[in-house]
Formats: structure tokens, C-alpha cells, sequence
């Protein structure tokens, strides 16, 4: 590839999600979630592995189907309102709208796409995807948050969240269970929406703060779960801070990833919905196992396949140097609910 063709992917990513995070009209977001997904494809496919060009166009179909019928429901929304504005919108477009941003997410019941896209593609494309990708469409039931059907938001959470956790319990490859993982968090951030957009802001960024610190420390090491064991020899304090960082994406209570699901479950409770904060917070229980697995397998077992030596000498493992604060921020953020609550 050539040199100068990476950064410019990379810097057509990065302005498609501001434009889309910038508009108040539906044509200018529609183009740019377009560019988005234009920019994302050169970067899952770049591996040239059959895998790879599989996921690319499940990934294309699936895009741009969700970014026809936003273009679809934008123009049904024109042609009652007069008007191309995000701000205002009829029923029936906001719910072709609801529908397409789901399946841009991955959510339950339209993310059979999602395991099966981070399956192919390369651990730091799959964190891209996990991560910046759903900023945009996030960004955009933000937008439309006074007019949405909070119902079908908060069904649509509590089934995100309980496919996220039931389906990810026996799956061997770390990219499926993380993609699981992400379906579990969607389910969350969803439920945050429907109650607060100011809440979601503050999950989306905990949310993207532990993906991080969970997917870097196995960016060029780990494919299946047996895999996991076989890298204490090459980092033992990244391996720990992997551990601990993976309870957090589970919400154990000292550690930042606690915090968002602490603040919706009391958000849920205040307003009465007493049932749907019990069923959403015992669908978090299987993910918690998985993690609490991976744990394990991580720390606790030695496989067969371990080296004798003290130290890998054949690799060195060059982390990147925003890997120790992100981990840090994925751990130990919780003393500071108040402040984060009070300023997102």
C-alpha cells in the first residue's frame, strides 16, 4: 500500500464521524456515514486474506443498506416536514432511522453481522470498529433523542444485552467474544439513551476507555482463548493489568467499568422501572463469566504449550505509549463518579 494512502484513510475516518457529529441535515450525515464506510474497507481489507475480504463485504452490504434506508427515512421525514433537519422528525421516519442505526451498532436483534465482521478482520481494525464506528450513529439518536420511542429503545437494550452476554458464553475466539462483548455494551448504552443523553455520553466514553485497554494488550498475541495463557512469559505485568482491566469491562464494583452501569441502574430505578434494572443487570452475569474466564485462563493455568524459559526471546512486545494511561483509566476512575456525572 502506499505510504501516503494510510494516512489519508485514516484522516477520511476521523472528519466522516465529525461531519456526521457536526450536521443538523440528513443529507450531509447520510454522506458522511457513506465516506465512513468508504474509509473503513480499505483498512479491513488490507490483510488480503479470504477472512478479511468476506468480513469487508459483509461490512459494505450491511452499511450500506443501513445508510439507504437513513436516506429513505430523511426524505419520507422532508416530504411530511418541509424540512431536511435532524432536530425534527415524524414516527414513522424515526422509526426507519431507529432501525438502520441499530444495525450500524450491531445491536440485538440486527447484529448477526458484527461477531462475524471482527472474526475476519486484524485486532487493531476490530478495535476501530468497536470503537470510532459507533460514535456516528450513536451521534445520531443523540440528535433525535426527543423524538424517539423509548419502548422499542429499551427492548431493543435489554435484548442487545442479553444476546451479548447468553451467545458469547461458548465461543473460543477472543475477536467473538469481545465482539459479544460490544453487543452486551451496546444493550447498555442503549438503555443510557433512552433515559439520559448526558449518562450516555459519560457510558460511551467508559465504554470506549476499557474496549481500548482491553483490546491493546492482545493486539498481536492472542487469536483463541488457549492463546491468552501462552503470553504470560512475554509481559506478566500487561497480562495482570489485562486481567484487571477485563473485570472492569464486566462492571465489578472497585473499578471504572462500574460506573456506567451504577449510574443507569439508579436512573432506572428513579423513574420506576424497577423490573427492566433487574433484567438487564442479571443479563450482565454471563458476560461477567466470560471475562472472569478469559481471567483465568490468562492468569491462573499454565498451558501445555508454555515456554520453559523466563522470557520469549524471539519477540519483543513494543507497546504503545498510551497503553499504561488508558489501562489506568479503565481501573481506577470510579472515586471520580461525581465529577464525570456532573461535567458530561
Amino acid at each position: 500500500m502506499n505510504p501516503l494512502i494510510w494516512p489519508t484513510l485514516m484522516m477520511s475516518l476521523a472528519t466522516s464521524t465529525i461531519i456526521t457529529m457536526s450536521s443538523n441535515h440528513w443529507l450531509l450525515a447520510w454522506v458522511s456515514l457513506e465516506l465512513n464506510t468508504l474509509s473503513v474497507l480499505p483498512i479491513i481489507i488490507k490483510t488480503h486474506h479470504p477472512r478479511a475480504t468476506e468480513a469487508t463485504t459483509k461490512y459494505f452490504l450491511i452499511q450500506a443498506t443501513a445508510a439507504t434506508m437513513i436516506l429513505l427515512a430523511s426524505i419520507m421525514n422532508a416530504w411530511q416536514t418541509g424540512q431536511w433537519s435532524i432536530s425534527h422528525m415524524t414516527p414513522t421516519p424515526t422509526l426507519l432511522t431507529t432501525t438502520a442505526i441499530m444495525l450500524k451498532l450491531g445491536a440485538a436483534p440486527l447484529h448477526l453481522w458484527y461477531p462475524q465482521t471482527l472474526q475476519g478482520v486484524s485486532m487493531n481494525t476490530a478495535l476501530v470498529i468497536s470503537t470510532w464506528q459507533k460514535i456516528a450513529p450513536l451521534t445520531l439518536l443523540y440528535m433525535m433523542h426527543h423524538s424517539l420511542n423509548h419502548t422499542i429503545l429499551l427492548t431493543m437494550g435489554l435484548m442487545s444485552a442479553l444476546v451479548g452476554g447468553w451467545a458469547g458464553l461458548n465461543q473460543t475466539q477472543t475477536r467473538t467474544i469481545l465482539a459479544f462483548s460490544s453487543i452486551a455494551h451496546m444493550g447498555w448504552l442503549l438503555t443510557a439513551i433512552a433515559l439520559s443523553p448526558s449518562l450516555t455520553t459519560l457510558a460511551m466514553i467508559m465504554y470506549i476507555f476499557t474496549t481500548i485497554a482491553t483490546f491493546m494488550p492482545t493486539t498481536n498475541t492472542t487469536k483463541t482463548i488457549t492463546d491468552i495463557g501462552t503470553t504470560w512469559p512475554l509481559s506478566p505485568p500487561t497480562l495482570a493489568a489485562m486481567m484487571i482491566t477485563l473485570m472492569s469491562l464486566g462492571g465489578l464494583p472497585p473499578l471504572t467499568g462500574f460506573m456506567p452501569k451504577w449510574l443507569i441502574l439508579k436512573t432506572l430505578s428513579s423513574m420506576g422501572l424497577t423490573t427492566l434494572a433487574t433484567m438487564i443487570l442479571m443479563a450482565s452475569l454471563p458476560s461477567l463469566f466470560f471475562y472472569i474466564r478469559l481471567a483465568y485462563l490468562t492468569m491462573l493455568t499454565t498451558p501445555p504449550t508454555t515456554t520453559n524459559a523466563e522470557h520469549k526471546w524471539r519477540f519483543k512486545l513494543n507497546q504503545p505509549a498510551h497503553m499504561a494511561p488508558t489501562i489506568m483509566a479503565a481501573t481506577l476512575l470510579l472515586p471520580l463518579t461525581a465529577t464525570l456525572y456532573t461535567t458530561t
